[in-house]
């Protein structure tokens, strides 16, 4: 008897002492905080390169698309965690990846508009953080359009990244 009681308590308290596999709340609050220091609104808010973003769709992606030359047209996508949409099919560990190293889950690099190799000096705690955040948004559907192939039209209005042009002249 005194052997099943001893099993019962201790499974309880590892139960009760076990990490937890969701973020606590304190670690969401972090993850806010970086993700607003990192500028990420910036470029996946609607409505942000209008001057007016849209704070009912916080991050499910702009409306602005960037053109680089030779790569085509790009605008930062939906991050909230829609399944159709946004990263809600994404790993926690796909969205780090993607936050620290620019590849997507599916193989692909992301931009050099996207500040990754800055990105890539968080901690480690820094990115579960911002990631745990993520997670906890709500889910919108926004599909952002992209990446389009150079002279693709674009369906957004883009912001043409130009090199600098080259004196002239002697």
């Amino acid at each position: 008897m005194f052997r099943i009681l001893f099993v019962i308590l201790w499974a309880g308290a590892a139960v009760l002492h076990a990490p937890s596999s969701r973020a606590d709340g304190a670690q969401i609050a972090r993850g806010k905080y970086l993700v607003t220091l990192a500028g990420c609104n910036d470029c996946h808010t609607p409505g942000h390169f209008f001057g007016k973003p849209d704070a009912t769709r916080e991050l499910a992606g702009s409306d602005v698309g960037f053109e680089v030359p030779g790569v085509g047209v790009v605008a930062g996508p939906n991050l909230t965690p829609d399944h159709e949409t946004g990263l809600g099919r994404w790993t926690a560990k796909q969205i780090a990846t993607a936050i620290r190293s620019g590849v997507r889950p599916d193989g692909r690099v992301l931009s050099s508009v996207m500040p990754w190799p800055a990105l890539a000096k968080l901690t480690q705690a820094d990115t579960d953080a911002m990631v745990a955040y993520l997670q906890q948004l709500p889910p919108i559907k926004n599909k952002v359009p992209g990446p389009l192939r150079v002279g693709e039209p674009a369906p957004i209005s883009t912001w043409k990244l130009m090199p600098p042009r080259k004196p002239s002249g002697g």
